[in-house]
C-alpha cells in the first residue's frame, strides 16, 4: 500500500478559500500545489496557501491545553488535559452567571476560520447571551453589509456579486483585489483582456491595479463618498440613468435628485482633490457602457462616513442598470438545501428580548439591536464594559480566531480590557498577545487537519474542505471544542449545539441538498448556476424595491439617502492641527504574504517581508530628511503620548501630503507577555472611541492626520 497520496482540499490562508491538492507523505505534508479544477480558484494559490505546511508544523505551535499560572501577563503555564480545561472553564463561566448574570458572558472572534466564527456564535446561543463580539466588523464589512441590504436586500458589491468576467466597464473604488482576494483579482484582469473593458480605479496609492487602469482617481483618502455623490450628480442631471430599472425597481429616485443638488462635481472636486472634469468624466464613462460592475472593499468601511458611501456605491449600479445582469452586479445564489455560512449564524440567533439587551444595541439598532441587520457586539463597546462594567459589565468570554490585542484600535486599552476578565478563553494556533492574556489557551487544528463546507467568497460553487492529514499533537477542532463544553454545562440550551461531532454538524449543513458530508467530499465542489434569480427583481427590502431612499434609516433616525460627512481630523476639519499633524495618514493596505497579524513568526514569509513598512513619497522623505530603510516614529492626535516606528519605503506611487502604515504588526520572536505589540502596530495610535459612525460605528484609519519623526 502506497505511503504516499494527494488530498484535494480547500485552502484558509485568507478568506479566498483557493482550491488545493495536498500531498502526503508517511501521513505529513510534504508539498501544497494549485488545484486546476477548481471552479472559483481555477488554479491559483500565493505564498500563504504554498507555504501553510511551515505553519501547521511549526516549533511554537500550541500543542497542548495550557491553564495560566500566575498574575496574567508573565508568561507563566501549566499543561493540563482537555477534560481538566473544560470541566473548569464550564464551573467558571457557571460562577459568572451566577454572581453578573448571563449577559456578563460573551464570545468574541475574528476573521479567521469560519469554524471559529461558528463556534463562537453557537456557543453564545446555547449559554443565552446576546453577547457576540468582533475585532473590526465595525472597519470591516459591517458598514458594506448594512449598507446594502437595506438598500438592496443582500450584499452584491464585495467578492461576491461582480461579475468580471463579463462585464465591459469595472469600477473598483477602496480595494485591491490582486492581493486582497488574488483569484477574483485575476478574473478582474481577465475580464478587462477578454471584452476590451474599460478599468476605473479610485485609490490614494498607485497599487498595481491603478497602473493597469484606463482611469485611476488619486482621492484624497477618506473621501470616497463624495467623489460617489459627485457622480451621481453628473448621471442624474444630464439623463444617463436606467430609466426603465429606475421606474420600475427603485424606490425614492425623484426624492434623490432633489436631494443630488447639493453635491454638485465642482464643490465634490474641492473635497475630493480631483478635477470635477475628471469626476464628470468617471460618472458618463461608467453610465454609458453596459454591462458595467462596481467593486469595493474595507477601505470604504473605514472611515467615519462608511455606511453612508456604501450605500452611494450600491445607488450607483442600482440606476445604471447594472445589478443582476451578466457583467453587472450578480445576487448572491446558493445551491438549494444547502446551510451557507449566513444561515449558520442565521441558526444561532436568539430571542428578540434577549438581543434587545445585547451591548450597544442602544446605540447602534442596526448592528446590535433585535432588528439588527447585521449582528454583533462593536469592539470598543465590549472593550468598555470589560473596563467599566458601561452599561453592565462583560466578565467572562470565549475567543476564537481573533488576536484583538493587536488587531482593534487603542492598543494599550485593549490589553488592559483583556487582562481585567475574571475569565478568558482563546482557542488559537500560537500564543498570540491576546492569548498571554488568558487564563486557559486552547489548540486548534488548522485548515490541514479539518473538514468543513466552505462558501464565502465563492459565486459559482461551494466546496469541500478535508482534512489531509490527522490533528497533530492535542489539537481540536473549534466545533469539536464547543460541543464537548456544552456538554459539561446543565443550564446550556443544547438546541443550538445538538451535534455530538464535527461529522454531525457538516452532515448538518448539507443534508438538505440530499447528500452526506461524505458524499460532498467525493464531489469536492458543487457548481451553482449564477443565472438562476438574476431575472427575479423582488428585492428582500420592506417595499420590496431598490431603496434609493432607506425606509430602514428613516425609522432609526438617520438619513434616508446617503450623504458626505469629513473625516473628524483632516485638512477641512482641523487646519489647525496641520502645523503638528501635516500627513494624512492611511493603513490597512493588504500584502500578499500576510493576513492581518497572522504568519509573522513564518520564515518563508517574513524573509519576504521582514520589518513593517511606512510608505513616503520621495518629496516628502527629502522635506523630512529621511532615506529609504530609514525607520521613524509615527505619531497622531487620537491617541496623544504614544508613538509607533516604522521602516521607511520611498515611492513616488503615493502622494507627498499622505503616508501608508502597514498593520498587524507584531513579533513572536519578542520575549512574553506582549512580543512587541507595542513597538510598531499602528493600533496603538489609533482610537476607536467615538467620535465614530454613528450607523456601525466606523473610525478613520484611511484619513486622520499623523506626524513623522526621524528615529
Amino acid at each position: 500500500m502506497s505511503k504516499k497520496k494527494i488530498v484535494r482540499t480547500v485552502c484558509q490562508g485568507c478568506h479566498s478559500e483557493c482550491g488545493v491538492l495536498v500531498h502526503v507523505n508517511r501521513g505529513k505534508v510534504t508539498r501544497i500545489t494549485p488545484d486546476l479544477e477548481h471552479p472559483a480558484s481555477r488554479g491559483f494559490i500565493c505564498i500563504k496557501g504554498s507555504s501553510y505546511m511551515y505553519f501547521t508544523y511549526h516549533k511554537e505551535r500550541l500543542k497542548y491545553p495550557l491553564k495560566r499560572v500566575g498574575k496574567k501577563g508573565e508568561g507563566k503555564w501549566e499543561r493540563i488535559s482537555w477534560d481538566r480545561a473544560l470541566d473548569e472553564i464550564a464551573v467558571k463561566l457557571g460562577e459568572i452567571k451566577e454572581k453578573y448574570g448571563i449577559k456578563s458572558i460573551g464570545t468574541f472572534h475574528g476573521t479567521a476560520p469560519r469554524q471559529s466564527l461558528f463556534s463562537c456564535r453557537l456557543l453564545a446561543a446555547a449559554l443565552g447571551t446576546p453577547n457576540v463580539a468582533n475585532t473590526d466588523l465595525h472597519i470591516c464589512h459591517a458598514p458594506t453589509m448594512v449598507a446594502e441590504i437595506a438598500t438592496i436586500g443582500c450584499s452584491v458589491l464585495q467578492e461576491k456579486g461582480p461579475d468580471y468576467l463579463n462585464s465591459k466597464c469595472i469600477f473598483v473604488c477602496g480595494g485591491n483585489p490582486l492581493v486582497s482576494h488574488p483569484p477574483r483579482g485575476r478574473d478582474l484582469l481577465e475580464g478587462v483582456k477578454k471584452n476590451g473593458a474599460k478599468l476605473i480605479v479610485v485609490d490614494p496609492r498607485r497599487i498595481k491595479l491603478a497602473r493597469e487602469a484606463d482611469m485611476w482617481l488619486q482621492i484624497r483618502p477618506g473621501t470616497d463618498g463624495a467623489l460617489i455623490l459627485g457622480m451621481l450628480h453628473t448621471i442624474i442631471s444630464e439623463g444617463l440613468y436606467d430609466r426603465v430599472f429606475v421606474e420600475h425597481y427603485c424606490y425614492g429616485f425623484a426624492k434623490l435628485v432633489e436631494h443630488i443638488k447639493a453635491y454638485p462635481p465642482e464643490k465634490m472636486a474641492e473635497i475630493t482633490w480631483l478635477p470635477p472634469e475628471l469626476i464628470k468624466k468617471t460618472a458618463r464613462l461608467f453610465a454609458s457602457i453596459k454591462p458595467a460592475t462596481v467593486h469595493h472593499r474595507v477601505a470604504v468601511d473605514q472611515n467615519i462616513n462608511s455606511t453612508q458611501t456604501d450605500r452611494a456605491l450600491a445607488i450607483l449600479a442600482a440606476i445604471t442598470g447594472n445589478l443582476g445582469v451578466k457583467g453587472g452586479n450578480l445576487y448572491p445564489v446558493h445551491p438549494s438545501g444547502y446551510l451557507h455560512t449566513g444561515a449558520v449564524v442565521e441558526f444561532s440567533k436568539l430571542s428578540p428580548e434577549i438581543n434587545k439587551e445585547r451591548l450597544g444595541a442602544n446605540i447602534y439598532p442596526l448592528i446590535s439591536g433585535p432588528g439588527a441587520l447585521f449582528t454583533f457586539v462593536h469592539a470598543g463597546v465590549a472593550a468598555n464594559a470589560m473596563l467599566h462594567g458601561e452599561p453592565y459589565p462583560l466578565k467572562g468570554i470565549y475567543l476564537a480566531g481573533a488576536n484583538p490585542v493587536v488587531n482593534m484600535q487603542n492598543t494599550k486599552r485593549t490589553w488592559e480590557a483583556f487582562k481585567s476578565l475574571e475569565l478568558l478563553v482563546v482557542a488559537d494556533f500560537f500564543m498570540t498577545p491576546t492569548a498571554e492574556l488568558a487564563d486557559y489557551v486552547l489548540p486548534v487544528t488548522t485548515w490541514l487537519e479539518r473538514d468543513e463546507c466552505c462558501d464565502e467568497q465563492y459565486m459559482n460553487c461551494i466546496a469541500a474542505r478535508q482534512k489531509a492529514i490527522e490533528p497533530l499533537y492535542e489539537s481540536r477542532d473549534d466545533i469539536l471544542i464547543v460541543i464537548d463544553l456544552v456538554k459539561r454545562i446543565p443550564w446550556a440550551n443544547r438546541r443550538y449545539l445538538p451535534w455530538e461531532s464535527v461529522d454531525e454538524f457538516n452532515d448538518f449543513r448539507v443534508k438538505g441538498m440530499g447528500i452526506s458530508f461524505e458524499d460532498f467530499k467525493a464531489k469536492g465542489y458543487i457548481p451553482v448556476d449564477l443565472s438562476c434569480k438574476q431575472e427575479d427583481k423582488i428585492f428582500n427590502t420592506p417595499t420590496g424595491k431598490v431603496e434609493i431612499y432607506s425606509t430602514i434609516f428613516e425609522k432609526h433616525g438617520y438619513a434616508p439617502l446617503p450623504i458626505y460627512t469629513e473625516p473628524p481630523e483632516s485638512p477641512f476639519s482641523t487646519p489647525e492641527l496641520l502645523k503638528d499633524y501635516p500627513y494624512i495618514l492611511i493603513t490597512g493596505g493588504r500584502t500578499i504574504e500576510y493576513y492581518h497579524s497572522s504568519g509573522r513568526q513564518i520564515e518563508v514569509l517574513r524573509k519576504r517581508m521582514p520589518d513593517p513598512i511606512i510608505e513616503i513619497n520621495p518629496e516628502t522623505a527629502l522635506y523630512e530628511g529621511i532615506n529609504d530603510n530609514d525607520w521613524v516614529w509615527v505619531e497622531t492626535p487620537r491617541i496623544k503620548n504614544e508613538r509607533v516606528k516604522f521602516k521607511v519605503r520611498v515611492t513616488a506611487d503615493i502622494d507627498p501630503s499622505v503616508v501608508h502604515v502597514q498593520h498587524g504588526w507584531w513579533f513572536p520572536e519578542v520575549p512574553s507577555p506582549d512580543h512587541g505589540c507595542f513597538e510598531s502596530n499602528i493600533n496603538v495610535v489609533l482610537n476607536d472611541d467615538p467620535l465614530r459612525e454613528d450607523i456601525c460605528g466606523s473610525v478613520p484609519l484611511r484619513g486622520t492626520l499623523c506626524r513623522i519623526i526621524k528615529n
